[in-house]
């Protein structure tokens, strides 16, 4: 049993399933920790700072509401922290893991793009690769 898990969320039915185990691994009075990445675009010589901006607000409003919709999944006596933010993925959601000091870091093998494919997912995948939190890949 872990004391804080963090859950990733892309807003895909594969992150719903990250939900549907958290009662087995979540100890009684422990914290669930739902993170959600939105797309950070790099203003470029070309693009207009106002533009960049707009996308980026444009992506970190979607990163919330798949925040506030996995939230949802979980019972009400479970206590939630949802984080959004603008960034990259797997690296993002490292740094979340760290400074919260989760324990366990639970993962759907797929995202969005929902590929069925022999490998992980590229962000689970990367996370494996970087994080020294223990990792549940969830198969999807």
């Amino acid at each position: 049993m872990y004391k804080k898990i963090l859950i990733p969320t892309d807003g895909s039915e594969y992150s719903k399933k990250e939900a549907e185990k958290v009662p087995q691994l979540l100890q009684e009075g422990g914290e669930v920790i739902i993170v959600a990445v939105g797309k950070q675009i790099k203003r470029t010589t070309f693009q207009w700072s106002k533009h960049v901006q707009d996308l980026n607000d444009e992506f970190l409003k979607e990163a919330q509401e798949n925040a506030n919709e996995m939230k949802k999944l979980f019972d009400e006596n479970i206590n939630i922290k949802t984080i959004a933010v603008n960034g990259f993925p797997a690296e993002t959601i490292n740094e979340i893991a760290e400074k919260e000091n989760v324990e366990l870091i639970l993962i759907s093998s797929s995202g969005k793009s929902g590929l069925k494919k022999l490998m992980l997912g590229s962000v689970a995948e990367k996370l494996v690769a970087i994080t020294q939190k223990d990792i549940l890949i969830i198969k999807s």
